[in-house]
């Protein structure tokens, strides 16, 4: 993990602030995806098996880079699970300060 951390730490001096935060802005929705489908399939729950979509509309949600937050519900419905969105303070302080903005 080391070695991971200092590739990152040299390919993050040779970018600015700004495409530092637009990369790991990429990165974590491509991560979401990624964990979209991980957790269905944890589940034992197929693609086919969400009443609310088709296979193929499961298949395109699983891949978006983004998607409303109305979809997510509905799709975590699908397959058991609820949502809860927490916010947080961007500037540093109080970053362990968060506050549940929605749960459904």
């Amino acid at each position: 993990m080391a070695i991971v951390n200092n590739a990152v730490k040299a390919m993050e001096a040779l970018l600015t602030s700004e495409q530092i935060h637009h990369a790991r802005a990429v990165a974590e929705r491509e991560i979401l995806a990624i964990r979209l489908a991980e957790l269905r399939e944890r589940r034992g729950i197929r693609q086919t098996d969400i009443a609310a979509f088709s296979q193929t509309a499961v298949s395109k949600l699983e891949r978006r880079k983004d998607m409303k937050i109305s979809t997510l519900i509905d799709y975590l419905e699908g397959i058991g699970m609820g949502l809860e969105l927490r916010v947080y303070p961007k500037d540093g302080q109080n970053i362990n300060k968060t506050e549940m903005l929605l749960r459904v």
